[in-house]
């Protein structure tokens, strides 16, 4: 959702499929799906699997005023972070250390892929990704999408885990599906009474996240 003046530069016809962007607007884009993969999330991953033929009948039916198709790449990772910690909730019950190995942000390149993306021009896009969208369910409980999202975008390109899929000219699109409110911190060896994750630090506020992305893109425009 733009800011307010910002000037909306796609727009999509919610029956046909059908969109038209101004004619200085940019004719790519790249989606990041953050999916959580955690223990309750076995249902949902099989719904996005089985109704991402939706987006793509919508991408794949977006043109430009010129008459260009939308070229766009698609890429998947998890909320899981890798991170120590100890869960103490008190009381009768002992103190429970917890050793978390997430992607940290690492693009899922399985099913078959050569790259760490999905590009328009892949043969059966909606069933690669319907096979990599299954993650699983035993990722990390403690689900930090935001911190995700950004590590891909930053560390994981620096190292080149995800060289290559950004592109300066394309439009940048953000999916994240969770059940669990975001838990993103950036520290270790912390203590918590359990898995719910209130606002204000240690937890990242969501402007830091926003401020990242706009570093990312240079601009929200």
């Amino acid at each position: 959702t733009p800011d307010a003046g910002t000037p909306v530069v796609a727009t999509i016809d919610g029956d046909s499929g059908v969109g038209t962007v101004d004619e200085d607007a940019c004719a790519k884009m790249v989606l990041v799906f953050v999916v959580d993969n955690s223990g309750s999330m076995k249902e949902e991953q099989a719904n996005l699997a089985t109704n991402f033929s939706v987006v793509t009948h919508k991408l794949d039916a977006f043109t430009t005023k010129g008459g260009a198709k939308l070229d766009y790449r698609v890429a998947i990772t998890t909320t899981g972070k890798t991170a120590k910690y100890t869960i103490a909730p008190g009381g009768p019950f002992p103190p429970l250390p917890i050793d978390d190995k997430g992607d940290d942000g690492r693009f899922r390149r399985e099913c078959g892929m050569t790259r760490p993306w999905m590009d328009r021009s892949d043969p059966s896009m909606a069933n690669q990704f319907a096979c990599v969208a299954n993650v699983g369910t035993s990722g990390p409980s403690l689900e930090m999408p935001l911190e995700s999202l950004r590590l891909a975008l930053t560390d994981r390109v620096t190292d080149g885990a995800n060289a290559g899929f950004l592109r300066d000219d394309a439009l940048l699109a953000i999916v994240v599906m969770t059940d669990e409110d975001d838990c993103s911190r950036t520290d270790q060896d912390f203590t918590i009474p359990d898995d719910t994750c209130p606002v204000g630090p240690p937890w990242v506020p969501l402007k830091d996240y926003v401020s990242a992305l706009d570093a990312v893109k240079g601009g929200r425009e």
